[in-house]
């Protein structure tokens, strides 16, 4: 399953608009980082007590589900995290119709901290952060992600 193509543009909108309401200076980094910056500081909203504005954290977790798709490829597993959006990955045998036998689902909030490396995959289920069901439900193995983690 391709990765959505997020647009930079809007993107960096939310992520400006989002440090303007901290009190801090526009993005000024590579364009082609401005995903993982949005992720970044939306974390760090979150971690300050905060809620983020929600395009920066629609964005966000968007950009780190799309992520997941692309490093753990297959249509197994369908990763929720509403409200903002759900990807179906991992390998495996395919899910055509109906609700999928290997659901993940999670707030925003804990999916960027094991998208990002903050915390792990058991610490999250240990703490009933996350809902998984099926046997191929464990995404231990894919988190965290990438380019993404700190």
């Amino acid at each position: 399953m391709a990765a959505r193509k997020l647009d930079r543009e809007k993107v960096r909108s939310a992520l400006d608009a989002q440090l303007a309401e901290l009190g801090e200076p526009p993005y000024d980094g590579p364009p082609d980082d401005v995903a993982d910056a949005a992720a970044h500081v939306v974390l760090g909203v979150y971690e300050k007590g905060l809620r983020p504005l929600r395009d920066a954290a629609r964005f966000a977790v968007r950009h780190l589900l799309d992520r997941l798709a692309a490093e753990a490829p297959g249509r197994t597993v369908e990763v929720r995290v509403p409200p903002y959006a759900a990807v179906q990955c991992v390998a495996g045998p395919r899910h055509t119709r109906g609700t999928p036998p290997n659901v993940v689902e999670t707030d925003p909030r804990t999916w960027l901290e094991l998208a990002m490396g903050r915390t792990t995959w058991a610490e999250a289920m240990d703490a009933g952060k996350i809902s998984a069901s099926g046997r191929r439900a464990d995404l231990s193995d894919h988190l965290p992600l990438g380019r993404a983690a700190p």
